[in-house]
């Protein structure tokens, strides 16, 4: 078991760019997709990766430090720091829990796969660690690691089955047939979605305002553009952080460049996919007619290159921080994670249909709920960094972060382990209730689409 476990911390270890490549090139060969295109494909995807990596890794290391100056500017000062999902992966891996994961999940997922009900084959395995940090959490209030492992596993039937439910939107709005995405952090935000999305189509007047994207360059051409959408948000950002005008005009340029080249490398990642795609789609209707389509589970970075996913982020970042100073019961300060707001409206986006007004209503309100949040787990995932020998930063009372501290689902699978067993038992009733629900949606589609 030990050497299972050297071999899956090796994997972890490899990080996304070089472990997604090898899982598609395995995975393509095992489907029959031939040598070479699995090859090419399992490139494709790793290039891809390395291509996002860079473009995210220049927005926050130009847009973190405006804020930060924003934050000196006027002044705001909160005692809990941000210290960003590197290091919440890097603290959940080093946790009991994260150490079996990664083959604990894979079984789990083969499972639900068996049993029809998922149709979610997650080949990110280098994002288990979402569940992994809730275990962690779990493990850390309970004192109970077998609770804290059980808690991991509830989290990934319930984002399977979420990731099954918004793949059609995510086709329809995202241009990304046969993938879903079971990530552990962009997922937990679709339930909320639904609800205020619901609560917005009760409100008269508030419910006719649209705002697309699309229909925005087409009515205002180049004014409309992500290019220009992105510079113009840079300099005001600039401006308001009182950087000189080198600093404004380089930030304007940047962010600019940010929102081009971003969708340039998803599809980039989508270009390695498709075979890999319509590979598995015809091995799954050859052999398991009854399980209906299946779909390739992903990193949510995929879809954070769609305009107004990064339209709606790049007013929010800035935002987020005065939001965290002015918010009553908040002590978290917002910074290393202000990157991966994107991540939050991947599929927020295909709930309100690409409205971006609504995005914005329900990505306010979605951060707010989420300081809240990491404010409340943030004596826990100070506990769970020690335990880990993560080095606290120096001044920081405690720390916390936006993925996955402001996730969610975590905390409500965390808060219900109040309740211990019961707790456990309460989260696995509502886990199966909807893995049986999917299951008979799954088995419904397969059949009209096998009698049509």
């Amino acid at each position: 078991m030990e050497g299972v476990l050297k071999v899956f911390s090796f994997i972890q270890g490899l990080g996304p760019s070089v472990v997604m490549p090898i899982i598609l090139f395995i995975f393509g060969i095992v489907l029959k997709a031939g040598g070479g295109r699995a090859l090419r494909a399992g490139l494709t995807v790793g290039v891809g990766f390395i291509g996002l990596n860079l473009v995210i890794g220049m927005m926050g290391s130009n847009l973190g430090p405006a804020v930060q100056q924003m934050s000196e500017r006027f002044g705001l000062t909160l005692s809990i720091i941000d210290v960003g999902w590197p290091a919440a992966a890097a603290i959940a891996f080093a946790s009991r829990v994260g150490a079996v994961i990664i083959p604990v999940c894979l079984v789990v997922n083969i499972i639900c796969l068996l049993l029809n009900t998922t149709q979610t084959i997650d080949i990110d395995i280098w994002d288990y660690w979402h569940f992994a940090f809730t275990g962690a959490l779990v493990a850390i209030l309970t004192q109970n690691e077998g609770l804290g492992i059980a808690a991991a596993v509830l989290n990934e039937i319930i984002v399977l089955v979420l990731g099954d439910y918004t793949a059609p939107g995510l086709e329809k709005y995202n241009d990304l047939p046969g993938i879903s995405l079971p990530h552990g952090f962009t997922t937990a935000f679709v339930p909320g979605a639904i609800v205020l999305n619901k609560i917005i189509d009760m409100i008269p007047g508030l419910n006719k305002i649209e705002f697309d994207m699309t229909k925005m360059q087409k009515r205002f051409g180049v004014f409309g553009e992500p290019i220009l959408v992105g510079t113009v948000m840079g300099i005001i950002i600039g401006i308001v952080a009182g950087k000189d005008v080198s600093g404004v005009l380089g930030l304007g340029i940047t962010l600019g460049a940010v929102l081009v080249l971003i969708p340039k490398m998803a599809a980039l990642l989508m270009e390695g996919l498709i075979p890999i795609s319509d590979a598995a789609s015809e091995f799954i209707s050859k052999r398991f007619k009854s399980r209906g389509k299946i779909y390739i589970g992903l990193d949510s970075a995929i879809g954070v290159g769609h305009p107004t996913t990064l339209a709606v982020s790049l007013v929010l970042v800035p935002l987020t921080v005065f939001i965290a100073v002015v918010l009553p019961g908040n002590k978290v300060l917002p910074f290393a994670d202000l990157a991966v707001i994107p991540w939050m409206f991947v599929l927020i986006i295909p709930v309100v249909k690409n409205n971006g007004f609504r995005a914005l209503i329900i990505g306010f309100v979605t951060l707010l709920v989420g300081l809240w949040i990491a404010t409340d787990l943030a004596p826990f995932i100070t506990e769970a960094a020690r335990r880990a020998s993560f080095a606290i930063p120096e001044g920081a009372d405690q720390i916390s972060s936006i993925c996955d501290g402001a996730n969610p689902l975590t905390w409500a699978i965390f808060r219900l382990h109040n309740f211990g067993y019961i707790g456990t038992g309460i989260v696995a009733v509502i886990a199966a209730g909807l893995a049986v629900i999917n299951r008979m949606r799954i088995i419904k589609e397969a059949k009209a689409v096998k009698a049509a």
